[in-house]
């Protein structure tokens, strides 16, 4: 394995729970968020943002949100992140 090797990207998408599911509004539009994006930042630490469709309907605009400082929703966000560690890991190969 090559340490010059640069890895611009590592992020994950994960549905949310519908027990963790919450709404919040942008623009005057009110969203239920259903997905976090998840990344690895250079540091090791993690960032997640959250995204979601328009509760009146529609396709809306793809707009991201921060996730609640909770501790259900800090759980999910490192469980999926240990997850996705492990589906790396065992990746074989090009298929």
């Amino acid at each position: 394995m090559s340490s010059d090797l640069e890895v611009s990207a590592l992020a994950i998408n994960v549905t949310i729970p519908q027990a963790l599911r919450w709404t919040d509004t942008r623009r005057g539009e009110e969203f239920q968020l259903t997905t976090l994006n998840i990344r690895l930042l250079p540091d090791g630490h993690l960032a997640a943002k959250a995204y979601g469709r328009p509760v009146g309907g529609g396709r809306g605009a793809y707009v991201s949100f921060p996730v609640p400082d909770e501790p259900e929703l800090a759980a999910l966000v490192v469980d999926a992140a240990n997850h996705a560690g492990t589906l790396w890991a065992a990746h074989r190969g090009l298929g």
